[in-house]
């Protein structure tokens, strides 16, 4: 499966409308990202039932400003509308394959649940 070029205007459409999208924020000129990027190709074609999708961050700002992204490449992992994983830095393909095993293998019941009890303490700090 190839990548889908994610920008401000399909953000929402791609990354609500699939359980499980990974997420590459690179730029044109960027070296680590020009070698991440067929070990990210590769694994898009093995997991066939996942969303591979690409941000460049020069074209989108507006993106990687809101996921307050400082290095690139940085690899983020988003599941039922939910961040899971971000990791700037090239990640080798078995580094990536484990990240994505391991984001399978998470009980989204649970990480919601963790989500909201974040949240709670948070409003509960700031009044």
């Amino acid at each position: 499966m190839s990548t889908v070029e994610l920008t401000k205007e399909n953000f929402d459409e791609i990354v609500s409308g699939n359980d499980f999208v990974l997420i590459d924020f690179w730029a044109e000129w960027c070296g680590p990202c020009k070698q991440f990027s067929p070990v990210f190709e590769k694994s898009s074609d093995k997991h066939e039932d996942l969303v591979f999708a690409k941000v460049d961050t020069e074209a989108q700002p507006e993106l990687a400003a809101a996921f307050q992204i400082q290095s690139i490449p940085t690899v983020m992992i988003v599941r039922e509308n939910i961040a899971v994983f971000s990791q700037p830095g090239a990640l080798p393909e078995e580094a990536l394959e484990d990240v994505i095993g391991q984001a399978r293998n998470l009980d989204m019941d649970e990480v919601r649940a963790s989500v909201e009890e974040a949240q709670k303490e948070q409003q509960g700090g700031s009044e």
